[in-house]
Parts: C-alpha cells; structure tokens; sequence
C-alpha cells in the first residue's frame, strides 16, 4: 500500500481514539456506543470519562467495549484525562446523548479533514435534535441551520469535536478554569491556531435540557452567560445559581434570579463601570447581526428551500456597513438603550 499524508496508508482506515464525558449518563450512552460499534472503515478505541458516576454508567461502559477512564468532574477535565490515554493519531469527543446517523460518519469526518493528522484543522458536525415533545418546531429547526453555519459562538460541544491528537496536545487540550464553556474556549483557540470544517452528516443529539428546562429559557441563559464570559464579568459566574447543571439534576428554569443577579451586579459595580460591560456586550449582540437573517431564511424554508437568501444579503450589503464606526456606535447605544435600561431603573427604584 501507498502512504499518503500524515503517514498514513492509502486504502487503510482511519484510526480514532473516541472520548466519551460522562457522569450518570446510563441511560443515554448505550444507543451511542452501539453508533461506534457500527462505524466503519475506521479503527476505534472508545473511552468514556467518567467524573463520578453512581449509577450504571460505568458498567454499560464496560459492557458496550469501552475503556472507562476516571478522573475529577468536569467536562473539559474529563476529557483531558481520556484524551491523555489515546493511542490514535486522530480524537473525537462526543457527548453522550450523541447518536450518529450514518455507519461512515466517522471515517467520512477523517476524509473531510484531509487524512493528514499534521494539519491544524478540526471538524465539527451539524445537529439535529432528537426530541421527547412536539411544539416549538420553529425554534429547532434554527437551532440546526446555526449548526451548520461555522460561524464565531455558534460551534460546541454538542457538535462534537474531531482534531488531530497532536494538534490537540498543542493547543494544551481544553482549558478547565471554569467547570463549563471549555468547548467555547476550545473553538476560539482553533480559530486562532487553525481552521474548522464542517463534517459529512448530521450528528443528532438529545433536545431533553431544553425540553426540561424549557426552550426559551435555556436558550436566552446560554446567551447571557455567553455575553458575561466574552465581556469578562467574573463575579457573575462566582455567585450565579447553578448556570449549568448536570443532567440529571435539571429541571424546569427560571430566569429571574439571574436577571435580579445582573441587575445587582450593575447597582454594585458603579455607572460607569457597568455601562463599559454593557457596551463591549452591545458590541457582541451587533457581531451577531446575522441571526435574524438566519431565522427569516428558516422561516420560509416551505418557499425557497434552504437557500439563504436573506443571510446571503446580510452578508453582501448589511454587514460591510456595520462596519461604519458612526453606524456601530448609533446601533450600540440604542441597544444599551433597549437592554440595559430598564435594569438601570430597577436600581434607582430599589435604593429609593
């Protein structure tokens, strides 16, 4: 046989070190290690991290053929502790509510990346949610085109993540400073050291924190702690309640301790202090300027397919004059008008 790039053998699989967080994920993992075991043309060693499981997780584990690797909770120190036993030039993370949805998903991802296990490149997958209730259609079907976009704060873990081993060991694998958002971290640090590509196949994954949570409360929570962490707001994760909790700990959300949380943290830190996060937050919210577009696009998907008409015109026309400064600063300020102000007056109506 031929050896291509990386070293590899032309016509030999694939070889992947699959790494599998989990803590009490017993009822979620066995459909998933029976996706790996169906994968071909690629060779597996699968290891399913665990942080502390007192269900049967360790024992499906064992029973699905997986090396179960034990390490302290956390997602991201979890996988550091699975990923440090890999004996495979390529690593897949997936979560453990994945399901793959296609016997060559793997080795199609391997192939879509180049075979070359020395380029900086890693790969994620569209979703698709598998889910328990009808309702919200809307809301899932956009939630699957932003998976499919690549686009800054839209990639994580549900996605899954493929990435050479050794470019992985470069980045220092995922940071654990915090016990959550190391997938974000992961994804910001790839964009700086190298490029993401978008992998064959949709990688299904459970919809069950925001049918349980609740849809638009989940999803605004996880736009709010994604505008805290990039603005740096490191006091609204030492005393938020519970940002993110396992799965078999959640429940039904509410977001009023967490509104009432940033409304104090604002009284706390001052005008001008506040009124300088807020605006690198107004920042953030206009790079995201393309949502909207995105949801017209899905919107009228029965219309005109998934073409993306109205994205493609954000693109074209919309975004280069965001890039007006005057324009940024008169659409900023009336963000902070609309967003902040009214925890602005929730402050002087509490200290009257």
């Amino acid at each position: 046989m031929e050896r291509g790039r990386g070293d590899r053998l032309i016509g030999a699989p694939a070889a992947l070190t699959v790494v599998v967080p989990a803590i009490d994920e017993a009822e979620a993992l066995g459909p998933l290690l029976a996706d790996l075991a169906a994968q071909r043309d690629v060779v597996l060693q699968v290891l399913v991290a665990d942080g502390g499981s007192t269900d049967r997780t360790v024992a499906l584990a064992r029973a699905g053929h997986a090396e179960v690797v034990f390490s302290p909770s956390g997602r991201g120190a979890q996988m550091n502790a699975a990923a440090a036993r890999a004996t495979h030039p390529w690593l897949c993370f997936l979560h453990a509510d994945s399901r793959l949805t296609h016997p060559r998903q793997l080795a199609a991802a391997i192939d879509a990346l180049g075979s070359d296990d020395r380029a900086r490149l890693a790969g994620h997958f569209a979703l698709s949610f598998d889910r328990e209730t009808t309702g919200h259609a809307f809301f899932y079907r956009y939630l699957e085109a932003k998976s499919a976009t690549g686009r800054r704060y839209t990639i994580n873990g549900d996605q899954g993540l493929i990435i050479a081993t050794r470019f992985f060991n470069e980045l220092g694998g995922f940071d654990t400073g915090l016990g959550f958002l190391e997938d974000q971290r992961m994804a910001a640090a790839i964009v700086e050291a190298g490029q993401w590509r978008l992998c064959p196949y949709r990688l299904a994954t459970s919809a069950r924190r925001f049918e349980n949570e609740g849809e638009r409360a989940r999803y605004l929570l996880m736009a709010l702690i994604m505008a805290m962490y990039t603005a740096g707001v490191d006091r609204f994760f030492e005393r938020a309640p519970g940002v993110y909790a396992r799965q078999s700990q959640i429940e039904r959300l509410l977001l009023g301790p967490y509104i009432g949380l940033l409304a104090s943290l604002w009284c706390e830190c001052g005008t001008a202090a506040s009124i300088a996060v807020s605006w690198r937050v107004a920042g953030i919210a206009l790079a995201q300027s393309w949502q909207p577009f995105l949801a017209i696009d899905v919107a009228l998907e029965p219309v005109w397919g998934r073409r993306r008409h109205a994205l493609g015109l954000h693109d074209r026309l919309l975004r280069p004059l965001l890039q007006n400064r005057l324009l940024q600063g008169v659409l900023m300020v009336a963000g902070l008008a609309w967003i902040f102000g009214p925890l602005w007056l929730w402050c002087r109506l509490q200290h009257k």
